[in-house]
């Protein structure tokens, strides 16, 4: 039968603080306790580390007890400061919980430590939400409400769109981003959720088109996509991966307007459109989230885009989106030629 380990009773302390007292070896005090001589070593080198200092038994107790009992209540991001820097990092610029946890994934497969789902980085968020650090916390997520949303459970959820084809149905080779043309899209919400802003980005070249928008109806919203997607050679304009936001409906519209296959993430997976994901961060930090999409002009829009297209990024080896996308539109020519 396994024998259970059981922590050391004040009464044991005492014993071992009497016995250090006559200069007992650890040996001599673990047969005498009936423990194994690493136990009273432990105890012991945690206290004494000098020849002068001073094992207490009370003590010694009271910090046993309040250590177990942080270690019941703590969390997992206040456990391992590796883990707890990733998450302030990543809220710090604007990454999502669902997308921290599907990063964390990626970047460390085979770590135990660096494995946490988006449910708990919420819980860590909002379990003192009260406190200065905790509403500076909320502050930091896509969507700062003050408390959280308490899950429906009215049965199944319905899907809304109706004819929507899953990422799992996407084709596999599209994942390792081998050719340009596989788009990711989103809607940027404003302020008080009355404007927005769409955003579409290849997940090959990170090349972004910036979509103004009047309203968040999915007829008016897919127009505009239509609109400025078919502005863009064919050879771009292959495949888009969006959430499951109801603007987009009218998928099916748009799939015949402009040729392309649309596929729909699975919900709260945003770390599926990382690329998109990503890219909305660095927008951010042009428009700041309190903006009201609606008081920002085309040409705004427009210097922005440029901006971060005209952008060398390490992914890209330190290239720039259009000069990665021109590069493909080369090798599409040649192709074909």
């Amino acid at each position: 039968m396994k024998k259970t380990y059981k922590r050391l009773s004040l009464e044991e302390r005492i014993i071992i603080e009497t016995l250090l007292k006559e200069n007992r070896s650890e040996n001599y005090i673990g047969k005498k306790l009936n423990r194994n001589r690493s136990t009273i070593t432990r105890e012991v080198n945690l206290w004494v580390l000098k020849p002068n200092d001073i094992y207490k038994a009370d003590l010694a107790h009271w910090y046993a007890l309040e250590t177990n009992k942080s270690k019941r209540t703590q969390d997992k991001i206040n456990s391992y400061s590796k883990l707890k820097i990733f998450v302030y990092r990543s809220l710090l610029k604007g990454t999502s919980p669902e997308l921290m946890a599907g990063q964390i994934k990626l970047l460390y497969p085979n770590d135990p430590i660096m494995s946490i789902s988006y449910e708990s980085i919420y819980k860590h968020i909002y379990k003192s939400r009260q406190s200065t650090l905790g509403k500076k916390l909320i502050k930091l997520l896509p969507y700062h409400h003050h408390k959280r949303r308490d899950k429906r459970k009215f049965g199944v959820k319905k899907t809304r769109i109706k004819d929507q084809v899953s990422i799992d149905d996407r084709p596999k080779y599209i994942e390792e981003r081998l050719e340009a043309g596989h788009l990711e899209g989103d809607l940027m919400i404003g302020v008080a959720h009355k404007s927005a802003i769409g955003t579409i980005v290849d997940r090959k070249t990170r090349y972004l088109i910036i979509v103004p928008i009047k309203n968040r109806k999915s007829k008016t919203v897919t127009q505009e996509f239509a609109n400025l997607l078919n502005k863009q050679p064919q050879c771009l304009r292959k495949t888009m991966t969006y959430d499951n936001g109801i603007e987009m409906a009218n998928h099916k519209w748009l799939s015949e307007k402009t040729g392309m296959d649309i596929y729909f993430a699975h919900p709260y997976s945003s770390w599926e459109r990382g690329t998109n994901e990503n890219t909305n961060g660095l927008i951010r930090r042009f428009l700041p989230k309190g903006t009201d999409f609606n008081t920002i002009t085309i040409e705004e829009l427009k210097r922005i885009e440029n901006n971060l297209n005209n952008r060398p990024r390490k992914v890209l080896g330190f290239k720039t989106p259009n000069e990665m996308r021109n590069q493909e539109i080369n090798k599409m020519s040649n192709t074909q030629a």
